[in-house]
């Protein structure tokens, strides 16, 4: 079987059954094994001297444990590579937490603001409803990049091994990439390899969202915004879901209490969105999705 169309079938499943609770409650998730490992590097050797070279050592094991593993699994045909990467997707989970938020904005901000909270980092304890929408929506854009999108191009580029790396480094990018005192030399390498990771499919992602919403027209302006973007990957799913809702995203925000000033993303777009506005780019994360399953189905086909 083609590797399109195993992750033609990948993309399917996940659709369908997402992270069903009856089976996560009694496993524990891939993610969940992998955020353990990389827990236990950070607290055994994220300390003394040469923390650079020690992060890079733990990113270069992360790369050769995940494209072994993947090796080992391929060995077994393709039944075991589908049902990996489906657990790897992350499109059904990702559109639930999104619209997650819309419906606790609709019951009362205090359900809102629980509901973000579960998928960004910042302060959620003095967001308004716009805040929280903005927040949602800016998670859907990054995350479908992050989460659908890439994982899906290296498993097209090399496989079930290319798919995990990628979600080992993306995973170690996570938990330490942070410029913090005390990751900004260990997580140096996660950071660094998971920019390049996503530096294709980030720029692949805004591209469909652009031509999906009829706004390849405003391209030049995403490129030019997405190059303003604080990180060198997400601003681009985000300033093309921005113009396909026309809605403006990014902007200030609060981290640890700091507010930080940051541009708006389509600036001249609607500041005040709600929860439709949540529903509507869950119904653009879709209509990505479908676009990449079509875009497998094709090149199985060829």
């Amino acid at each position: 079987m083609s590797t399109a169309l195993m992750l033609a079938l990948a993309l399917v499943l996940d659709a369908c059954f997402g992270e069903p609770r009856w089976l996560w409650d009694r496993l524990p998730h891939p993610a969940v094994l992998a955020g353990r490992l990389i827990g236990a590097a950070d607290a055994r050797f994220n300390e003394g001297r040469d923390r650079r070279l020690k992060g890079i050592l733990l990113v270069a094991g992360l790369v050769l444990l995940g494209w072994g593993l993947g090796w080992f699994i391929a060995l077994f045909g393709w039944l075991p590579q589908v049902l990996v990467a489906a657990v790897l997707l992350a499109q059904r989970s990702l559109v639930q937490h999104v619209r997650a938020v819309a419906l606790g904005l609709r019951m009362s901000p205090g359900e809102g603001r629980r509901a973000v909270a579960r998928i960004v980092s910042r302060d959620t304890r003095a967001m308004q409803p716009a805040d929280m929408a903005r927040a949602a929506i800016e998670s859907g854009a990054e995350n479908a990049s992050d989460g659908v999108v890439a994982p899906a191009f290296w498993f097209l580029v090399a496989g079930l091994p290319g798919m995990l790396v990628y979600k080992l480094v993306n995973t170690a990018d996570s938990m330490i990439g942070y410029r913090t005192p005390r990751h900004e030399d260990f997580g140096w390498a996660a950071a660094r390899l998971d920019d390049l990771l996503n530096l294709i499919p980030a720029r692949l992602t805004a591209l469909a969202l652009a031509a999906l919403s009829g706004r390849l027209s405003d391209w030049s302006a995403i490129v030019a915004e997405a190059r303003r973007h604080r990180s060198p990957n997400a601003g681009w799913p985000e300033a093309a879901m921005a113009r396909a809702l026309d809605v403006a995203l990014s902007g200030p925000r609060s981290y640890d209490g700091q507010i930080r000033d940051y541009p708006f993303v389509h600036p001249a777009g609607n500041r005040q969105p709600g929860p439709g506005r949540i529903e509507a780019a869950c119904t653009w994360l879709w209509r990505l999705w479908s676009a990449l399953l079509a875009a497998c189905l094709l090149l199985a086909m060829l």
